[in-house]
């Protein structure tokens, strides 16, 4: 994956608040037996982590100005982001919210950006207080992703993905597929209590699989609201497979394989690897949402 190295990188829509503490309040999830039940339970939730039994929390984090001012300073342009991981973040999140704030009004709608904020550890969120432990997610209290950028290391050391620098431009994207959710009415769906291989709560994450997938084929021929040129020039086809290799690591049943020694479907929130694979290609070889149905598929 490849940026523009002359693209001004919008700092604006990430919040970082990486050398924040959260004081007080009451134990949120951490390592051991039960940080692996919340993983389980919350990777790529798409929902606050009250919905996952987590501590309650109201107040939603302001940025740490020296975490702030040095992501600002450091992520100008896309040669940096070439070369800084927190710089190809905020640049993966500037060509997300390029392509959907230009597909809603092509569709009749009206996009509102999302920020992405940074944490380490623990962040309080308008759902709730959540540890790294629950993994990204997106909550549609504040509207914001939240992601402890150390996630992408345990993607590859823990669940076994290859890696690689389209692999968490995946997770970001898939976690504004759940923004998208959340403005069209659909998230909502997630929400009705049941699990298991034919339930909403999967439907749904495949469906954020499957946006993801979309903004994919459409990332190098999206114009950056600045420059008028896209703001990531190359996606190779390792890249995408990278992508793929991703989806499929964290399925149901190869995380339940893997940390439970069985899988058990009707236990199932995100669905199988091979589903997730399935939807993410859907969405990039389309390159339309509206093939992104999953509520339809059978």
């Amino acid at each position: 994956m490849q940026f523009d190295d002359d693209a001004d990188l919008d700092t604006s829509e990430v919040k970082d608040v990486r050398s924040s503490r959260i004081p007080g309040g009451r134990a949120t999830v951490g390592g051991g037996i039960v940080g692996v039940i919340a993983l389980l339970l919350g990777l790529f939730f798409g929902v606050g982590p009250e919905q996952l039994g987590l501590s309650s929390g109201d107040t939603t984090p302001g940025a740490a100005s020296s975490s702030q001012a040095q992501v600002n300073q450091s992520c100008r342009t896309g040669s940096d982001a070439n070369t800084k991981e927190d710089c190809r973040i905020v640049a993966v999140v500037n060509s997300v919210q390029d392509y959907w704030s230009q597909e809603f009004p092509r569709r009749g709608g009206r996009y509102s950006p999302a920020s992405t904020v940074f944490f380490t550890g623990r962040v309080n969120t308008a759902c709730g207080t959540a540890t790294s432990a629950v993994g990204p997610f997106y909550c549609p209290g504040d509207r914001q992703v939240y992601l402890d950028l150390g996630f992408f290391d345990e993607l590859r050391t823990k669940f076994g993905s290859s890696g690689g620098p389209f692999a968490q431009a995946y997770v970001v994207a898939h976690e504004y597929g759940h923004h998208i959710q959340n403005l069209m009415g659909t998230l909502q769906k997630s929400q009705d209590g049941r699990q298991g291989a034919g339930s909403n709560a999967v439907k749904v994450e495949l469906q954020a699989d499957c946006y993801a997938g979309v903004w994919a084929h459409h990332a190098t021929t999206t114009p950056d609201k600045a420059t008028g040129r896209p703001l990531i020039s190359k996606l190779t086809d390792q890249d995408i497979k990278d992508g793929l290799d991703a989806a499929a690591a964290v399925g149901d049943d190869r995380i339940q394989e893997k940390f439970q020694g069985r899988v058990t479907p009707e236990t199932w929130t995100h669905g199988s690897a091979q589903q997730r694979q399935q939807w993410f290609y859907t969405g990039y070889q389309t390159g339309d949402m509206a093939r992104c149905n999953t509520f339809a598929a059978r």
